[in-house]
């Protein structure tokens, strides 16, 4: 592994990484080709890459910043002195991180450019989206006027600043790792990293290393050392999203960690004290979980010193229509087109459609309207085809259940006026009903039913009907 050394500060030399791991500012050293030379650990933890592998790469390859798209200012070595330019950049995750960036030449005796110093300030926590200021139901970019959130809302700013375990919970695509994110940004860490682990990502001999570290020679591959997610989030905030994913033998070098704050890296037995706050979240039923044997009892309880739920999309009433006007406000804004709303059909089958995947598949739909949309109002034909071509028994109100699968129907052709079955069950009832009556005629059965062609032939499939 090569190393980065400064002569002439110290009556010896001393290893850069010595001075920059402590910066909490993100910063790189480039070469005058825009290669980099070395990270620190704030640069780390921002892109999710690590010095060892991005060396002698283009920055262009590691920020894929907007900067670098437009007019990157380090071609030919045109900055002659400090810039800032207010940009953005895509993680080793995919997300897009609005920043500000700082390069400051690097000159020789003979004042000739020979690299770059470049630093980078994350603007998430103080770069709010314009579109929430008119919302006074919100905590930063979480949205809502339910009796359930307002109290979530209550309690987070208390809560981010302990540095106690917390165990969000909640379905799929209902924001657990937004609200986890809040919390890091209202806290005293703020200054500090905020990482983000997947447990379910990865197999557990990788998400081992990947959470605290390996040392080189610890097993075949491990050609350098690394420190691993605690380290990289010391004095910030850990956040383990699914949770329920991890083996029973991560759960317990989890647990130790927890008790002591110690890191132990593979092939180690040198411990690392780190100071982090862990944030879990999980979409499984861990009470459940723990009943089979399938997770730790003692790291439950460790885990859940405050637990928030976050309810489904389907549970929070007027919610619905409240984050629908903000997606459709912030996709006009990033798109560039002038949509004042919904159309009064288009608006009732969104309000009444379940949304199994909760805001994340709000969001996605009304991203996908203001994309095709090309006047000021979105109709429904502007929807997307699974929800457009939704027949109306879906449009109902649901019952008060945990299982997000099942809501009461009225009477079809396939139920009684007494009777009550689950959605899948009513649906099938109902495509045999529309097939006997066309007298298996797929195109008239599917204008019975109201569906595009292509949706009644995929629902068939679905439920085995083509045998």
């Amino acid at each position: 592994m090569q190393s980065t050394q400064i002569f002439g500060l110290f009556s010896t030399p001393i290893e850069m990484a010595n001075l920059t791991d402590e910066i909490p500012l993100s910063i790189a050293i480039l070469d005058r080709n825009r290669r980099i030379i070395t990270v620190n650990s704030a640069f780390e933890a921002l892109s999710g890459f690590y010095r060892d592998e991005i060396r002698d790469v283009s920055c262009f390859h590691v920020t894929r910043s907007r900067m670098c798209m437009q007019n990157c200012p380090m071609t030919n070595c045109s900055v002659i002195e400090s810039k800032a330019i207010d940009t953005d950049i895509i993680n080793k995750n995919r997300e897009l991180i609005p920043v500000l960036i700082n390069l400051s030449p690097i000159r020789d005796n003979q004042d000739n450019c020979v690299g770059y110093v470049q630093s980078i300030k994350d603007l998430r926590s103080i770069q709010e989206n314009a579109s929430l200021t008119h919302h006074a139901y919100a905590f930063k970019n979480v949205i809502g006027k339910s009796t359930e959130m307002i109290k979530i809302f209550q309690h987070v700013p208390m809560l981010a600043q302990s540095d106690s375990a917390i165990l969000i919970t909640g379905e799929t695509g209902t924001g657990k790792d937004i609200l986890a994110e809040n919390i890091h940004q209202a806290s005293n860490r703020l200054k500090g990293p905020f990482v983000k682990v997947n447990c379910g990502a990865l197999p557990e001999t990788l998400l081992e290393s990947e959470l605290f570290g390996h040392q080189k020679g610890a097993f075949t591959g491990a050609v350098d050392n690394k420190p691993g997610r605690f380290r990289l989030a010391h004095n910030g905030t850990l956040f383990l999203t699914e949770i329920g994913d991890l083996s029973l033998s991560l759960q317990v070098k989890l647990l130790t960690f927890l008790d002591d704050q110690v890191v132990y890296p593979l092939g180690s037995t040198k411990g690392f004290q780190v100071n982090v706050r862990v944030i879990a979240a999980t979409h499984r039923n861990l009470e459940q979980m723990v009943r089979e044997r399938k997770f730790r009892q003692d790291l439950m309880f460790r885990l859940n010193v405050v637990r928030l739920h976050l309810p489904p999309l389907r549970h929070r009433g007027e919610d619905v229509r409240l984050i629908m006007d903000h997606f459709v406000h912030e996709f006009s804004l990033r798109f560039h087109k002038k949509i004042r709303g919904f159309s009064k059909n288009a608006l009732h089958r969104l309000i009444d459609y379940p949304f199994p995947g909760n805001i994340r598949e709000l969001r996605n739909c009304v991203e996908y309207a203001i994309n095709i949309c090309q006047s000021d109002e979105i109709q429904l034909e502007h929807l997307p085809a699974y929800i457009a071509e939704s027949p109306k028994e879906m449009n109902l109100p649901l019952t008060e259940t945990h299982e997000p699968t099942e809501w009461v129907v009225p009477v079809t052709h396939a139920s009684t006026a007494n009777e009550s079955q689950k959605w899948p069950d009513m649906e099938k009832n109902m495509i045999l009903s529309a097939l006997i009556e066309s007298k298996g005629r797929r195109k008239k059965a599917a204008a019975l039913l109201g569906w595009g062609r292509s949706t009644l032939w995929r629902k068939i499939k679905q439920y085995g009907l083509d045998n």
